[in-house]
């Protein structure tokens, strides 16, 4: 896994192209069965992915905050969300609470996520593979690549599975 990462935003970089032209051609003509076979590939790669032994993500890259998140999250650690917000958040361009620093500030030496069962939305969902109307998110798609390996299998497997 280690040397899959170091490889990862060179792959990543080098199939940009390629990646972006099929996504554009997705969108366009985009098949009727889209959803069942991206969530087909996505299981099938993530029953071989060991998310603890990348953690990329959580070390690479910052989640979005809802107010549902915070809400949740300071309830959680057992503080009030404003101190939640001045302690761990900031607000991005975007307008966006986003956290102050990466690596995220829960994620544990080993790779665990210190608040699993709360942490936000984006956490849960990313890196997106699975989700309906995949042909909608191509350009996060594309970003998602650079940083998880499982993202990059989920594409080269869907670019096989459904040439355009």
């Amino acid at each position: 896994m280690k040397q899959f990462l170091i490889e990862l935003p060179k792959l990543a970089k080098d199939k940009h192209i390629e990646n972006k032209k099929y996504f554009d051609k997705l969108k366009k003509k985009t098949p009727k069965n889209l959803d069942v076979q991206m969530q087909e590939i996505h299981t099938a790669v993530f029953k071989k992915t060991d998310c603890l032994s990348c953690a990329n993500c959580c070390k690479t890259t910052g989640p979005l905050f809802t107010d549902a998140d915070i809400e949740r999250i300071s309830k959680h650690l057992k503080m009030k969300s404003q101190r939640f917000v001045e302690q761990y958040l900031r607000i991005d361009e975007d307008q966006d609470y986003v956290l102050k620093s990466v690596p995220c500030t829960f994620l544990d030496h080993e790779n665990y996520c210190m608040i699993y069962d709360v942490r936000p939305k984006a956490c849960r969902e990313f890196p997106h593979t699975d989700r309906k109307k995949f042909q909608q998110i191509a350009s996060l798609t594309l970003q998602n690549v650079a940083i998880c390996p499982a993202a990059y299998k989920v594409v080269e497997e869907l670019k096989k599975k459904m040439p355009l």
